[in-house]
């Protein structure tokens, strides 16, 4: 049976994907991913908008003839600004350079409009300052750390803290991998990437929340005399809830590639791009990260707990009396002449040669033989 098939069949929910033991494939992939991301923050950095740094903006209208380079070379020189950054807004070109005085802003826009061949009153300017910049980045630390406070104190009393805790490395592990990925895109974070940031936050929530319940409600019934271990409990919670959660996703990724595939391209909307990236890298990821990593890591801190270490234990037990038994039995079988002798240590072969001794027993003895009865004058000659 080739992949595509296997895949096929657990999408259609027809066999079950034994995701939670593996753990080791999983944590093995997200730590790839995220030193990958760790060397795009390291090595390319992240990319701030000037609302974080600070600067000025230029807004160009009425210029659809005039290329990116005609655009850099009315404002590169001017005023003492040196390599400006320079954007596709729709029909209109966004021009973001340093922080400028009301003078080099006039400066600016009288020799902008003459290379362009644009009137001034096209060109809209916007200083920022840096301290305003400041001002938000404090402002969404504050949100991030109130939000992960929140989901841990609902976590821990609607579920429990063991919960709690594989969530929490759910929603870093999504936010390291989506931060290291808009590293490395170049793309400029702006106060619409951190909205992004956030939503992916709740999203990712959201998944994990789902499957938690599922394996609570699942577990719920095992008890020392049970038949399955927590985590096979567990990975059956799961796969029930597998295709429910990639078609959750798909919905849901899906206008989100539009958008930043097909809007920013086709279109030009290249002020819905940082959103975008953010909301279509956090979906995947946190898709993934509340199927492959939340789920194993909180199955591996509920088998730490004394209940399922004995349920554990007995099973094991259980499994391994009737191995006992066929032992036991075998012992007890005389060996026929001319058997072949299995290997010594291995149970399997030595069970087929008890069950081959037993059955050519069975054959050997028949129906039994009756004597030959002669005809009545033979025995009337008697």
């Amino acid at each position: 049976m080739g992949l595509r098939a296997v895949i096929s069949r657990i999408y259609r929910g027809e066999i079950s994907a034994d995701i939670v033991g593996k753990p080791k494939l999983w944590y093995s992939i997200s730590g790839l991913l995220i030193v990958f991301s760790l060397a795009g923050l390291l090595v390319q950095g992240l990319n701030f908008g000037v609302e974080f740094k600070g600067g000025s903006v230029f807004t160009i209208n009425k210029a659809k003839s005039a290329s990116i380079e005609d655009v850099r070379g009315a404002v590169n020189g001017v005023a003492g600004i040196h390599d400006p950054i320079v954007q596709k807004a729709g029909d209109a070109w966004r021009v973001t350079t340093k922080s400028l005085d009301p003078k080099q802003v006039a400066e600016v826009k009288q020799d902008a409009s003459k290379k362009l061949n644009v009137s001034e009153n096209d060109i809209s300017t916007q200083v920022v300052g840096a301290s305003w910049g400041g001002e938000i980045t404090k402002k969404a630390w504050q949100a991030l750390i109130v939000f992960m406070i929140l989901i841990i104190g609902y976590l821990a009393v609607a579920f429990e803290w063991r919960m709690a805790v594989a969530a929490m490395v759910a929603l870093l592990h999504d936010l390291i991998i989506t931060a290291g990925i808009y590293a490395w895109s170049g793309f400029e974070v702006t106060p619409a990437t951190l909205l992004g940031f956030l939503t992916i936050l709740g999203y990712s929530l959201y998944d994990a929340v789902v499957v938690f319940d599922m394996i609570k409600e699942v577990t719920r019934p095992l008890t020392a005399k049970s038949k399955i271990t927590y985590s096979e409990a567990a990975n059956q919670a799961l796969s029930s809830t597998l295709v429910r959660s990639l078609n959750t996703s798909l919905v849901a990724i899906l206008p989100v590639a539009a958008i930043l595939f097909i809007g920013t391209t086709v279109f030009g909307a290249g002020t819905l791009k940082d959103l975008s990236l953010a909301l279509f890298v956090g979906m995947i990821v946190g898709t993934y990260s509340s199927i492959c990593v939340a789920t194993p890591l909180l199955v591996q801190l509920k088998e730490r707990e004394p209940r399922y270490r004995e349920l554990r234990r007995n099973i094991a037990k259980r499994e391994e009396s009737p191995k006992r038994q066929a032992k036991a039995a075998k012992a007890a079988v005389p060996a026929t002449p001319g058997d072949d002798a299995s290997p010594a240590g291995d149970d399997d072969a030595q069970d087929e040669v008890a069950a081959g001794v037993t059955l050519r027993k069975v054959v050997q003895q028949g129906p039994r033989q009756q004597p030959k009865r002669g005809t009545r004058q033979q025995r009337r000659g008697k």
